[in-house]
Parts: C-alpha cells; structure tokens; sequence
C-alpha cells in the first residue's frame, strides 16, 4: 500500500448549487456573484476537483478569497490545518481512500464564509455527493446553513478512515497468525509487517491533525459556526479520537508483531545450532578413538589382544549411546 497519483476521471467542477432554506438549484459558477449579492438565508456549494489556476482565480473573485489560501489550494502537498483570512476559514484535509487493496492518499481544501463552502479535492479521494446527497434528505437539517454542509463534508472524511483501518485490522491479525503458524523464516512476513507499519503511520498523519482541527472549529468564534452545530463537530472529533487510538493500537501490535517474529526466528536458529552441536558431539567420540588407535605406533594398548577390535566397537557404541541419550534429556536433539 503506497501512495500513487489518481487517475483524473472526475469533471473539474463536480457541483455547484445554491440552497435556500434546504431546498438546492443548480446555478453557473458565473451566477453566484448575483447570488450572494441578494441578502437572503441562502448558500453557495461549489464541489471542484483538481482545477486550474484559471478557475480558482474565478472563484477568488466571486466569493473575496485570500491569496494565499488559493495558492495553498492550487499547489496541494499541505499538511492538516485551519487558518482564519477575515471571516473565511481554509481548512486542509487529508483523505484515504481503498483502490484496488491499496491505500491511496489525497489531500481536500475547503473554503468555508457565513454564505458559502467550497470543496477542492486533490489525489484519492471519495466524491462527496454521497455526503451532498444525505443532506439533501434532510432539508430542514441543511437550512441551518452551511456550518451543516461543512460538517457533513468532515464527518464523511472521517468516516472513511474506518473501513481502511477495519482493513488493517484484518491484515494484522492475519500476519500475526502466519508468525505463529510458520515453522520457518519467511523474509514477506516482515516485510508485510514492515510495510503495515508505515502505512498506519501514514494514516495517523493523516487522522491525528483532524482532532486538533475540529477542536478549533468547535472553540471558533467565528460568527458563521452558530452554537446549535458545535455539538455535531465534537461527534466528529470524537468519532477521530477513537480511529486515532485504534490506528496507535494497531501500530504498537505491528511493532509487537515484529519483534515477536524476529524472536521466534532467533529461537528456531538457536534449536537448529543446538542440535548441529549435539550431532557433532556424537561424531567426535568414535573421531577421537579412531584417531588415537590410527596413529603408527607399535606398541598401543589392546592392540595384540585377540578381542581388542569388538571391545573397541562396543566402548565406542556405549560412548554414543550414552552421550545420545543425555542430549536427548536435555533436548538438544
């Protein structure tokens, strides 16, 4: 599981729409200047997917964008956080998402003001049409304006963080069965294991700034987070806190797993040593007495004796048999 750029198949503007007391229409990126210049209860949802400078240009225009917001949204590669240009908070995101039993990362940059939320989506990363498309059931929910769009967008990143975790799960319990299983060394497992690790890694990067970030949108004092929505960004700091002490759990299981399967394979050469010992100990008993009664010398011991070469056969049988037995004992054999 690594990263790798996403295939762009998305249209660059995937939605604009304006919704007046929860009910939306579809309007041009031209029509929202004419749209926020009638001062209604209304909002503006502009969803944009790896758009051009050109296009981001538009929209700093249309909704007084600051500079560098836009420059953060154009280049990508930002790490998580909040910054407050006047009454608009930029907010960047990391997203996950599964393609192919990979795990692909991307980046999402909202822009979110008293009457209007933009979302630029870069690299991996889910439509939020399923997230648009919830909300819109519920239009007396979404007339609250958009503080509740913004949290349906947040709540839906964080709610993809789950399955992906559920996956790592899986994949560690599986590994951690195959470490007890095996017999022998096998150099995949660790690297598995290796590789497992830095992918949680990579995720509690991703999960862990979502907390901090939700928790200034909670003790924001932004005029355009009324109170009544603080309690639905605490549900999804909440929901981000219990995936980040999962993802640490895991990563401390991963790094468990791996020293537990180095040690097993440290075991298992100890075992194979052991019994090399044993058997060249075996070996050496009948290599001593024959080098001894191989030397030319006239005169050795039992040499001319008429039962000296059984008696030798016997003292050398015994010898091993005795010595095979205690290493059995002492399981070295």
């Amino acid at each position: 599981m690594a990263n790798a750029p996403a295939v762009k198949t998305e249209p660059v503007v995937v939605n604009c729409r304006v919704y007046r007391k929860g009910v939306s229409e579809n309007i041009s990126i031209d029509a929202i200047s004419d749209v926020l210049a009638v001062d209604d209860d209304s909002f503006v949802w502009v969803g944009l997917y790896e758009p051009d400078p050109a296009l981001l240009k538009k929209l700093q225009e249309e909704f007084c964008l600051h500079d560098l917001a836009i420059e953060d949204a154009l280049m990508a590669h930002q790490r998580p956080k909040i910054e407050a240009f006047g009454t608009t908070l930029f907010i960047a995101v990391h997203t996950t998402q599964l393609v192919d039993e990979h795990v692909r990362f991307g980046e999402t940059h909202i822009f979110y003001g008293n009457r209007f939320l933009i979302t630029v989506r870069h690299g991996a990363s889910k439509t939020f049409a399923i997230a648009r498309d919830k909300l819109e059931q519920q239009p007396d929910y979404l007339a609250m304006g958009p503080s509740v769009a913004l949290h349906g967008v947040l709540d839906f990143v964080v709610d993809n963080y789950v399955p992906i975790v559920n996956d790592f799960e899986e994949e560690l319990d599986s590994l951690e069965q195959s470490i007890f299983a095996e017999e022998e060394y096998r150099r995949d497992t660790i690297q598995r294991l290796y590789t497992l690790r830095k992918e949680l890694t990579q995720m509690r990067m991703a999960v862990l700034p979502m907390q901090d970030i939700i928790s200034q949108l909670v003790r924001s004092e932004n005029p355009s987070i009324p109170d009544v929505a603080r309690p639905y960004f605490r549900d999804i700091r909440d929901h981000a806190g219990r995936t980040a002490d999962i993802i640490d759990t895991l990563r401390e299981t991963a790094s468990a797993a791996m020293s537990t399967n180095l040690s097993l394979v440290t075991i298992h050469q100890g075992e194979v040593v052991k019994k090399l010992a044993g058997w060249a100990g075996l070996l050496a008993v009948p290599t001593l007495i024959a080098s001894w009664y191989g030397m030319n010398f006239k005169h050795i011991p039992e040499l001319d004796g008429p039962y000296a070469y059984p008696t030798l056969i016997v003292v050398v049988a015994v010898a091993c048999a005795s010595l095979y037995r205690y290493l059995k004992k002492v399981r070295w054999l």
